[in-house]
C-alpha cells in the first residue's frame, strides 16, 4: 500500500529526527537564521567555520530538513534559476556567464563538504541527462543544445536517439543530451548531517519554533524574541506565512512518487547505470533519480498552487496526481508496470514575481535574505550560504560580486489574479503536451502565457 504524505519517503526512510529544543526565551546572538532548510544551514555552517566567535542561532518552525530540503529529488545539478539570459541584460554577458561558473564549482563543494562532514548522503555524480520524446520536444532539445553549446562552462553533450537509449531506455526516446555538472543526492540524508555538521561547529538550532515576524534587529517567535544584528531569512516557499511578506514569493507545490526497489532484471533493461539524474523536454517536466537501493524516484507538478498562497504542511498527495505520475513513469519504462508505489508526497517551492533566485543582506537594517530557487535549489543554496556569510561579514569577494546578489522582484498580484495566473500556464502547458504526445506542434499562446506569470 502506498503512504501518502506524512513527510517524505527520504526522511521516512533514514528516520525522522528526534526535535530539538525549542527557544526557551528571548535570547540575544550576533546572526537570527530563520528557516532550518538548507540555505539556513549553509549560511550558519559557512559563518562558523569562518568565524568561530559568532553567536549564531537557527529557528525552525519543525525540525531541520523538514521543508523542501527533506522532500525534493535529490537533484544536486547547475541550474541557473530563471536562466543567464535575464543576467546578460542587467549586468552582461561576463557576469552570466561568472553565475554558471560559481554554480558549476558549487557541485563540487556541496559534494567536498559532505565528504570533510562525513555526510553519507549517497552522491553519486554521473551528469544530468535531458530526453525528448516526440518531434516537438526534440526541437526544443535541439534548440536549448545549440544555446547551451554557445556559452562556455556549460560542457552539454548531444546524443541521438540511439546513443540516448543506451545511456537511459527511455521508451521512445528520440533524442538527449547530458552534461557533467550534477549529481544524484539523498536529499535528507544532506540536509540532517548537515545539521549535526552545524551543532558541531557550536550553533545552537531551535526547533519547534515559529518565527512570525522578521524585523531590524529581531526574529519574534511563539517562544519569545531573537535580538540579532544580522537577521537572515531563509524560509523559501513558507515565506508568504511571514507577516508583510504573503505576496513576496508564491508557495509551488511539487509532487514525487517512490517504486519498490526494482528486480536486476528491470534494470538490465532500463540500463541507467551512470545514476544521471533524468527529465525531459516536456512543457509540465518530469524529474527523477536511481536512487541508492535501486528504486526511482519520480516527481513532477501535481496540484501546482493552493488558493490564497496556501503552504502545503504535511505532503499529502492528490490521487489524481499519484495516478498521473505513475502512468507516466510506466511510460517511460514499461518493465514498472507491475512495480509497487511505495511512497508519494509533496513539497513546497518559492517562486518570485520574475522566477529569478536571489540572495541579499542590507547593511543598514542587518537583514538578509536568499531564496526563490523555483525547485533548483539543491545547489544554489549552498552558493546563497556561501554568499551570505561574505556579507555579512562584510567582505567583497567573488560570491558578492555575483549578479543574483541584490536582486529583487515585484510582489505578486492579489487573488485571485495569481491563482488564475498559475491555473493559465498549466492548464496551457497541459494541453500543449497532450497536443505534442498527439503529433501536434505547440501553439504561440504558451509562450505568452508564460510570459505573464513570469512577468516578462
Amino acid at each position: 500500500m502506498t503512504v501518502n504524505g506524512g513527510v517524505s519517503f527520504w526522511l521516512q526512510q533514514v528516520g525522522v529526527p528526534t526535535p530539538r529544543p525549542a527557544l526557551p526565551g528571548d535570547l540575544d546572538v550576533d546572526v537570527a537564521i530563520v528557516g532550518g532548510g538548507y540555505t539556513g544551514l549553509w549560511a550558519a555552517y559557512y559563518l562558523k567555520r569562518d568565524q568561530p566567535d559568532l553567536r549564531v542561532a537557527v529557528l525552525e518552525r519543525r525540525f531541520a530538513g523538514y521543508g523542501a530540503s527533506g522532500r525534493n529529488g535529490g537533484w544536486l545539478t547547475n541550474s541557473v534559476t530563471g536562466g543567464r539570459a535575464q543576467y546578460v541584460k542587467t549586468h552582461g554577458r561576463e557576469a552570466a556567464i561568472a553565475q554558471q561558473r560559481a554554480l558549476n564549482a558549487t557541485v563540487d563543494e556541496v559534494i567536498a563538504i559532505a565528504a570533510a562532514e562525513g555526510i553519507d548522503a549517497d552522491i553519486r555524480k554521473g551528469g544530468e541527462f535531458e530526453v525528448a520524446l516526440n518531434p516537438a520536444q526534440l526541437a526544443r532539445l535541439t534548440a536549448a543544445a545549440a544555446s547551451e553549446q554557445s556559452w562556455p562552462a556549460t560542457d552539454v553533450e548531444v546524443l541521438d536517439a540511439k546513443a540516448a537509449a543506451a545511456r537511459i531506455n527511455v521508451a521512445g526516446v528520440q533524442g538527449g543530451i547530458w552534461h557533467p555538472h550534477a549529481a544524484r543526492i539523498h536529499p535528507a540524508k544532506l540536509a540532517l548531517g548537515l545539521a549535526q555538521a552545524v551543532e558541531r561547529l557550536g550553533v545552537a538550532i531551535y526547533e519547534g519554533t515559529t518565527v512570525t515576524e522578521i524585523v531590524p534587529g529581531e526574529a519574534r517567535t511563539d517562544h519569545g524574541t531573537v535580538r540579532a544584528a544580522h537577521v537572515l531569512r531563509a524560509t523559501e516557499g513558507f515565506t508568504p506565512d511571514l507577516k508583510g511578506l504573503h505576496r513576496t514569493w508564491l508557495p509551488m507545490n511539487s509532487s514525487l512518487i517512490v517504486t519498490e526497489p526494482l528486480a536486476p532484471a528491470v534494470w538490465d533493461e532500463i540500463g541507467w547505470n551512470g545514476r544521471e539524474v533524468l527529465g525531459d523536454f516536456a512543457h509540465v517536466y518530469m524529474y527523477a533519480q536511481r536512487t541508492a537501493d535501486d528504486r526511482i524516484a519520480f516527481g513532477g507538478r501535481g496540484v501546482p498552487y493552493r488558493y490564497g498562497s496556501h503552504v502545503d504542511q504535511d505532503g499529502q498527495t492528490q490521487q489524481r496526481t499519484i495516478e498521473s505520475l505513475t502512468a507516466l513513469l510506466n511510460r517511460f519504462f514499461p518493465s514498472t508496470r507491475r512495480a509497487a508505489i511505495d511512497h508519494a508526497w509533496s513539497g513546497v517551492l518559492g517562486v518570485p514575481r520574475d522566477w529569478a533566485a536571489t540572495v541579499g543582506h542590507d547593511r543598514t537594517t542587518g537583514l538578509g535574505w536568499a531564496g526563490g530557487y523555483v525547485g533548483t535549489g539543491v545547489t544554489a543554496t549552498n552558493l546563497a550560504g556561501r554568499t551570505l556569510r561574505d556579507l555579512v561579514l562584510g567582505q567583497d569577494t567573488e560570491f558578492t560580486r555575483l549578479p543574483w546578489v541584490g536582486h529583487r522582484a515585484r510582489n505578486w498580484e492579489v487573488e485571485p489574479l495569481r491563482w488564475l495566473a498559475v491555473q493559465a500556464i498549466y492548464t496551457a502547458y497541459h494541453a500543449a503536451d497532450r497536443g505534442e504526445q498527439r503529433g501536434r506542434a505547440t501553439t504561440s499562446p504558451i509562450a505568452k502565457v508564460a510570459d505573464l506569470v513570469a512577468g516578462r
